[in-house]
């Protein structure tokens, strides 16, 4: 196809009608949390299908059991030598909740190697003759590029168009976006995407306000148009899938009626950074072995993680309405991290929710830096701890239930761990520095020495670090086994050296994402809420003056966690060290992460590399080049106010691209609308209007037929003053 050029969207102007095709509803109650009846569950169509993984659920928990209560009692003989005191008591519990937790990622990971071992880390999909259903691929974006976005899209659209189906299904843009300037390139974007791709449909909605943020942009389609579709396949702004597994999971939802959800595992690429890269590398060596744990154990009752994944839209509208939580943010409100509650709610309903690990083709990006990730993390962080007002709620599967568990002791694993480190600092401060009751009031022949075990005690840390690192050399070992994926990653030697690098700088990192997380727990227990920032999609450097603001705090911590554990003593040092020297290079570390040029450099010498680095997927490639294009286009040239207000024939495209608004309740009244027609009746050229107007504002009047009207009279400030004279 041809490049784009600005000759194609006057072409397209003719095509505006119709932006999004005819409303087809679909009733979405808001689920109960608090009532729920057995009879309520629908019945099984193919019950043959539910078998349970007993035997892998067996090892994964009775597993993590086994070795937590091993690791328990050996820290318990570690301290009990000399009686166990309440600290001792405190530093034992926090020990056991931490070591179980890495258990279960050792026993879960254990299981997915026994699966990969056997069926393989990717598989063909193959693809029926005909489809029966309709599927809506939907793209929410927010704040997005629509260069890259568009681009995207197209990239997918035309590779499903390639397999024959694509007929099967329909295109959908949900924007949520903010910016009035964006907003507008998107549609520009639009009317040239619709004009390139004539034999598939494409569509675009904005709405006005972003109630309920993601999930209640989902949730206006399904209501609004949802009635025409069989599934929905949920993309984020940053995801591309290939046609093939697009048509294998609507196939895979065809021959299944119990499935709700089906989930992809999605592959990290397209990023130069050096954290960008190591996320990658992790992704695609150990991420396929946690992904394929998570899905033998899980069985149909699986979770969801927002996006890359087929939804069955009566599943979806029938059971997975999210109601709002009692309170006010961080823990009330708007359901944040929706994804694993609406997985548990369409489970509960009597639908399979579960995940194909193995069929490839799902790809999506990660932050850029530590920084992004840091920011990303915070939103994630408050979703997660969330669900603690959700874990409760009724008829909910006891795997739903773990999944909720599992996303909460992520977080507060960090505060957890930081809590240790303080208790045992604080025991050994006691030991060094506080004179011990030798002889209590109790008659005893011998002295309360307190003793510790220092053999035991070093025989289960080095437990403890196999126990951490065993995922990590499962992960390398399937893929050594792998052909392809070995030498996609660069053969034996440096797929080696690439997992020895990736350990050493997880050691570097872990410090800092501790205090980072821990940080992110005390501030939404102190009730803070976070806002809704776009991530970054770039591999734009950060300025140093940013991340010394952002990280002195840690550096100075593990300054003075340095000389407190060397002046208790110099083994307390050594057994600190590793979160002493991660502390103390968090700047230069966090620099590092930002930086493309050292990515870039790890990747010349063949480390950190990925099989989509090795061999790059055709379609991201095309995603990449029609992303160019676009962005060639200008689409973010003008501003919006001045292109609706001079532009005739774009102003008629765009009053018939806006929906039409419901209509006003009386007696309740949008004052920023009010003060938006004020503005604009006040104005006497364009140029007040642009000068008066805030982005929310704008955004109101370009949805408003009448506020455009008003707009469009606006003379130019020349104009004006010619009249006037």
């Amino acid at each position: 196809m041809d490049a784009l050029t600005d000759q194609t969207l006057p072409i397209a102007l003719g095509r505006a009608k119709g932006a999004m095709p005819p409303a087809a509803p679909l009733a979405m109650p808001a689920a109960s949390l608090r009532s729920w009846n057995e009879t309520e569950e629908r019945p099984r169509a193919a019950p043959e299908r539910w078998r349970k993984p007993w035997f892998s659920r067996f090892v994964t928990f009775g597993g993590m059991l086994a070795i937590s209560c091993f690791g328990g009692y050996q820290m318990y003989k570690v301290v009990e030598a000399g009686g166990v005191t309440l600290l001792e008591w405190l530093f034992m519990i926090l020990f056991v909740i931490n070591f179980s937790w890495i258990a279960l990622a050792f026993t879960s990971g254990l299981v997915g190697m026994g699966n990969l071992l056997r069926h393989g880390i990717t598989v063909k999909p193959v693809l029926p003759e005909k489809l029966r259903s309709r599927t809506a691929v939907v793209m929410p974006i927010y704040n997005e590029s629509p260069g890259r976005v568009f681009g995207a899209v197209q990239a997918i659209a035309e590779d499903v168009i390639a397999t024959g189906h694509g007929a099967a299904f329909d295109f959908f843009f949900l924007s949520d976006t903010t910016d009035p300037d964006i907003w507008i390139a998107e549609e520009r974007a639009f009317l040239a995407l619709r004009e390139r791709l004539p034999d598939i449909g494409i569509y675009y909605r904005h709405r006005p306000k972003n109630t309920a943020r993601k999930a209640g942009n989902i949730a206006d389609f399904v209501t609004q148009w949802g009635g025409s579709y069989d599934h929905m396949l949920v993309f984020d702004a940053d995801s591309i899938m290939t046609g093939e597994t697009i048509v294998a999971l609507a196939d895979a939802m065809e021959k299944d009626p119990d499935a709700g959800i089906i989930q992809t595992l999605p592959r990290l690429i397209n990023r130069n950074t050096l954290l960008a890269r190591l996320q990658q590398f992790a992704a695609s060596v150990y991420g396929p072995l946690c992904a394929a744990g998570l899905a033998v154990w899980s069985g149909r009752d699986g979770n969801y993680w927002g996006h890359n994944a087929i939804i069955r839209m009566e599943a979806f509208a029938g059971s997975a309405g999210l109601p709002d939580l009692r309170g006010k943010p961080p823990f009330g409100g708007h359901i944040l991290s929706h994804d694993f509650v609406e997985a548990g709610l369409i489970r509960r309903r009597g639908y399979g929710v579960y995940m194909l690990p193995q069929l490839g083709g799902s790809y999506e990006e990660s932050p850029p830096s530590l920084m992004d990730l840091a920011i990303r993390d915070r939103r994630w962080c408050q979703g997660n701890l969330q669900h603690s007002r959700v874990i409760g709620s009724k008829g909910l599967h006891w795997a739903t239930r773990q999944h909720f568990a599992t996303g909460i002791m992520s977080y507060l694993s960090s505060p957890l761990w930081l809590i240790q480190l303080l208790v045992g600092l604080m025991l050994a401060l006691q030991a060094a520095f506080i004179r011990p009751e030798y002889f209590t009031n109790q008659f005893t022949l011998f002295p309360a020495w307190p003793v510790f075990d220092a053999e035991r005690a070093f025989n289960l840390f080095i437990f403890t670090m196999a126990i951490l690192l065993a995922p990590k050399i499962f992960g390398w070992f399937v893929t050594l086994l792998n052909g392809p994926a070995r030498r996609g990653s660069g053969g034996a030697i440096r797929l080696t050296l690439s997992v020895i690098l990736e350990i050493v700088l997880s050691v570097l990192l872990a410090p800092v994402m501790m205090l980072v997380q821990a940080g992110s727990v005390f501030s939404i227990l102190s009730g803070r809420d976070t806002g809704w920032k776009t991530q970054r999609r770039d591999d734009g450097s950060i300025p140093l003056r940013s991340i010394i603001a952002r990280h002195w705090r840690h550096t100075l911590l593990g300054i003075v966690a340095a000389i407190a554990a060397f002046s208790i003593s110099p083994y307390i040092f050594a057994w600190m060290s590793p979160t002493i020297i991660g502390l103390w290079l968090a700047v230069p570390t966090s620099w590092a992460s930002a930086s493309a040029t050292i990515g870039w450099g790890l990747r010349r010498l063949g480390l950190l590399l990925i099989p989509e680095e090795t061999r790059p997927p055709e379609l991201a490639e095309r995603a990449y080049r029609l992303g160019q294009e676009f962005e060639a286009l200008g689409l973010e040239d003008h501003k919006a106010l001045d292109l609706v207000h001079g532009d005739a024939d774009f102003r008629d495209v765009h009053q018939s691209i806006i929906q039409v608004p419901p209509a006003r309740v009386r007696g309740r009244i949008d004052t920023d609308r009010v003060i938006a027609e004020a503005k604009l009746t006040d104005a006497q050229s364009i140029e007040d209007a642009r000068k008066w107007l805030s982005g929310r504002e704008t955004v109101l009047v370009l949805h408003d037929r009448a506020l455009i009207a008003l707009l469009a009279a606006l003379p130019s400030a020349a104009e004006a003053t010619a009249e006037a004279a």
